[in-house]
């Protein structure tokens, strides 16, 4: 690639020059933006167009990043038979970590047991009407999915009947079978595609020139963003009380998703590359704090790439194949998550219906499903909401109880995000290995 700055060849090296101000500016947006909601919240709410303005600017380029990016890396193999073994890889990799994503969110869920003894039956009734206020009975009366006809919806999910309509509703997977099969078809008509893979690649170089533009102002859009969604909480008056009603769940998340993101990765990392896996958190940390401040995995995918590429010394071929991937089904922080939140209803449920009987059977289909509805799930806020419906109907807990978890759902997914993305990263670093080298050296 063609780039103004120049990358980094030592998978430890250290950032581009002047990286590390910029990851510095971008913390300071958020401690000051915290500070600001909580002091003047009214005012903060002023700043959401800055914010949406940001985000907006990050969405807008994804769906021809993601295209480009894929492309390119497959035409950069020269042969797409190549691909086979990091495809694989990248595969085995998403497994084992939504997996044992999943396995931890149970653990700590089990351990901590934060539903146990904790809403009286006031509040219970208090979540039943909202849920009737947010026709969520509705779903409740439509037929349970059952892992079949997930894995069904799942493989669907691959195709698209409309390729521009896919595009229009950022149905990434869909564009990332037809990239690579496209791409792949390129590879195998020598000089009668030059002309297209030139283009292809030229595409890529300057939307990640883009990029890079659009990150010197990421500071202050993170500011406006964080700012304006505390301050709306803060605003509200009920922040504080919430945290503390749903204290122990909260702590309960966060534990499980601190253990994946700083222990089970950092592990796998290290195993597969002999990498420093903190320095390595550093060198992705423009990308984890824009995750945070966005909630959107797709949204941040842009940065990921960016900070994988020129800070962390990954191959290009492995960020334009593994991250856009990665960021469309690897999802480790939200199948956590809603392993979780479904056994912290579960407690809650079977403590005011003795006749409610939830074992371990159950909280193996709960682990099942969670993971196959978090690799459907879509890289948007709060898209784990959504998903969190066919967790729940698996094993017939009642929709209702959903609202419980709603007032601190948007605070959560802000680091479940961050996993999400940092576990992408991290699996890039440990796909990279797996392509030629060759190939894999070359820009």
């Amino acid at each position: 690639m063609t780039s103004a700055s120049p990358t980094t060849s030592d998978p430890n090296g250290s950032k581009n020059k002047g990286s590390g101000h910029h990851t510095l500016y971008m913390i300071a947006a958020i401690v000051l933006a915290f500070l600001v909601a909580w002091i003047f919240p009214h005012f903060a709410a002023s700043l959401e167009i800055g914010g949406e303005i940001f985000l907006r600017l990050l969405t807008m380029v994804v769906v021809p990043l993601v295209m480009a990016s894929v492309m390119s890396g497959i035409l950069g193999l020269g042969d797409v038979r190549k691909l086979g073994k990091p495809g694989l890889a990248a595969v085995g990799y998403y497994l084992m970590t939504t997996v044992l994503a999943v396995t931890i969110g149970v653990i700590v869920v089990n351990v901590f047991q934060p539903g146990v003894g904790v809403f009286s039956a006031e509040k219970l009734a208090e979540s039943t009407a909202a849920a009737e206020r947010m026709e969520i009975a509705a779903e409740s009366a439509s037929e349970p999915p059952s892992i079949g006809d997930i894995f069904e919806n799942l493989l669907l999910m691959l195709f698209t009947d409309n390729l521009l309509g896919s595009m229009v509703e950022t149905q990434l997977l869909p564009l990332i079978v037809f990239s690579i099969v496209f791409a792949g078809m390129l590879t195998t008509m020598g000089e009668r595609a030059e002309t297209l893979r030139t283009l292809v690649v030229s595409i890529n170089d300057a939307l990640l020139s883009f990029v890079m533009l659009l990150m010197k102002f990421a500071p202050l859009g993170i500011f406006c963003l964080v700012t304006s969604r505390f301050g709306e909480a803060f605003a509200a008056g009920e922040f504080v009380k919430q945290i503390n009603q749903l204290f122990w769940y909260v702590m309960t998340v966060l534990t499980g998703l601190g253990i994946h993101a700083l222990i089970v990765l950092p592990c796998i990392l290290w195993f597969f590359t002999k990498r420093n896996p903190y320095q390595f958190i550093r060198q992705m940390s423009d990308a984890l704090l824009t995750a945070f401040s966005t909630a959107s995995s797709s949204a941040t995918l842009p940065v990921t790439m960016e900070c994988a590429e020129k800070n962390a010394g990954v191959s290009k071929r492995s960020t334009e194949f593994v991250l856009p991937l990665g960021a469309t089904i690897n999802m480790d922080g939200t199948a956590l998550y809603e392993a979780a939140a479904a056994i912290f209803i579960a407690q809650i449920y079977s403590g005011v219906n003795p006749d409610f009987t939830f074992g371990l059977t159950e909280q193996i289909v709960i682990a099942v499903t969670a993971t196959l509805a978090a690799i459907g799930a879509a890289g948007i806020p709060e898209a784990g909401l959504v998903t969190m419906l066919i967790v729940l109907n698996a094993v017939g807990l009642p929709i209702e109880y959903l609202p419980l978890i709603l007032p601190v759902d948007w605070f959560l997914d802000r680091f479940r995000t961050a996993t999400n993305s940092f576990g992408d990263s991290v699996g890039a670093a440990v796909v990279d290995r797996t392509f030629p080298k060759e190939v894999a050296t070359a820009s």
